[in-house]
């Protein structure tokens, strides 16, 4: 099946690639080496309307389809990984859970501010002990009068220390397994709702990456994210969107490291001619156009499935585990390509490279996928 993007899609593909290879990517090397929050790649994007382009106007959003979103990740990956994963976990982790589950009161209080870019929104899903097992959460919440006291503590959480709400998930049944857990919004600044370290990490140097504690944080019982004890399968569903984004993101930066590798190439002079003719090169390259085209259907495919009401999950986690293990090798390829200065700081895919190992990790690891996508194919055996 031949697909082409409609007019729309090409419209915000033309101007976001634009924008940021004009306005972020002269500054992620700065962003990386500084380890600063680029607070203004983020107030530009919000200028633009895209930090709530897959959600309703009448939430403040921009009206756009998921595809759309998903386009804008890669062009922003393409041009700068901390910027990137900033804007994927606003919004497919900060605003997705509060726009699919949370009721009226809710988006109205809380999506107009997040797609404005007035404020962030992060998911406090992982602890020390519950990774991979997301199930295992140990963090707890008690029914007081009109409120819930929440204890526990979360890792990793992108932008959690800055965010104005966190989807938080937390046992309200410890006795019903995964059928206990429940999702709450917390407010920043409520009692009780402490921001941690923010990890030092190998990339990706400009997100905040966050640990979060809630020491008897009292959140209203209206923060109630749904019902009680749906928190478990709320938290399936936005992974779902979320790899979608991650898989966006890996591409991104695979395209970033194919860019830097086919222009070295013709510019590197070795034993008399560009090493763009030597055979082994051209392998490389050739290798690494044709893998990144597949990833690249592949989240386009997901993104559609999404956006046209049909099941994706097995798509996704095809899309996101493709993907983020092609960005992986493109990144390689490319260091190999430039040789020796592929490991300075002074050339732009020693970045890439330690950018990209994230999307092989974040919102499920390889292995998590494939799980997920043997379970979608061989169901109950």
């Amino acid at each position: 099946m031949y697909f082409e993007l409609d007019e729309e899609q090409r419209l915000v593909r033309d101007m976001v690639h634009d924008f940021a290879q004009a306005e972020i990517a002269p500054r992620a090397a700065e962003v990386d080496k500084s380890e600063e929050f680029p607070a203004d790649n983020i107030a530009k994007m919000a200028e633009l309307g895209l930090l709530g382009l897959p959600y309703p106007e009448e939430y403040g959003g921009g009206g756009g389809d998921y595809l759309s979103y998903a386009i804008a990740v890669e062009e922003i990956a393409r041009a700068c990984g901390s910027t990137a994963l900033i804007y994927a976990a606003h919004v497919s982790l900060g605003c997705g859970p509060i726009y699919s589950f949370g009721t009226e009161a809710q988006k109205q209080k809380w999506l107009p501010l997040l797609c404005s870019g007035r404020g962030l929104g992060a998911f406090g899903l992982t602890e020390p002990e519950a990774g991979s097992d997301a199930g295992s959460t140990r963090t707890t919440a008690v029914r007081d009068g009109d409120e819930y006291v929440l204890n526990g503590s979360k890792m990793w959480i992108t932008s959690g220390a800055i965010a104005e709400v966190v989807t938080c998930t937390a046992k309200t049944d410890p006795r019903a397994g995964t059928r206990g857990i429940s999702g709450f919004l917390v407010e920043k600044g409520m009692p009780g709702f402490i921001p941690g370290k923010n990890e030092p990490k190998m990339g990706l140097k400009g997100s905040v990456t966050s640990a979060l504690t809630l020491e008897n944080c009292r959140v209203p019982a209206e923060n109630l994210l749904g019902r009680e004890g749906d928190g478990f399968k709320q938290m399936l569903i936005t992974l779902d969107a979320g790899r979608i984004s991650i898989g966006a993101m890996a591409l991104g930066l695979a395209q970033a490291a194919f860019d830097e590798a086919t222009r070295y190439s013709k510019e590197r002079v070795q034993f008399g001619q560009p090493i763009a003719r030597f055979q082994a090169i051209q392998w490389m390259i050739a290798d690494m156009a044709t893998e990144i085209d597949a990833a690249r259907m592949m989240i386009y495919r997901a993104a559609a499935m999404k956006d046209a009401g049909r099941p994706f999950t097995k798509e996704a986690a095809m899309a996101k585990l493709y993907a983020s293990e092609v960005a992986e090798r493109a990144a390689f390829k490319a260091v190999q390509i430039h040789g020796g200065y592929g490991y300075s700081r002074e050339y732009p895919v020693e970045r890439i490279y330690r950018d990209q190992r994230l999307c092989t990790i974040g919102e499920g690891t390889s292995e998590i996928q494939r799980l997920v996508i043997a379970r979608q194919v061989l169901g109950k055996v």
